[in-house]
């Protein structure tokens, strides 16, 4: 059974915060670092289950954005990966919309940075 979870990093217990930080360094092939790490952590997460096992983690932290003098307070997407056997079936798209939501609710805007 697939489960998504939103909820604030306090809110994770410690074991949830080790399966993630173990997936994203699966997804980026050892190119996640704790920089990366400790950037996703501090805001909203979304985490993708099936049944024990966490395929899927993105997180909403909050930054601020300046734009014509103005800081504008923004939700920012980070640590967004999918475990590589389960893709194309909609479970980032599924988390992005989670984070959608928040992002709507909280913040004047919405902001992320892809990378290959």
């Amino acid at each position: 059974m697939i489960t998504l979870v939103v909820a604030h990093t306090g809110q994770l217990d410690p074991a949830a915060l080790v399966a993630a930080r173990s997936l994203l360094e699966g997804v980026f092939e050892g190119e996640f670092t704790d920089h990366d790490w400790e950037h996703s952590l501090g805001g909203v997460h979304a985490l993708t289950w099936a049944g024990s096992e966490l395929i899927g983690h993105a997180s909403l932290i909050q930054r601020r954005i300046l734009h014509r003098g103005r800081a504008l307070r923004t939700g920012y997407v980070e640590g967004v990966g999918v475990r590589a056997d389960v893709r194309r079936c909609g479970h980032a798209s599924a988390m992005m919309t989670a984070l959608e939501r928040v992002a709507a609710a909280a913040y004047e805007l919405g902001a992320l940075g892809a990378t290959d």
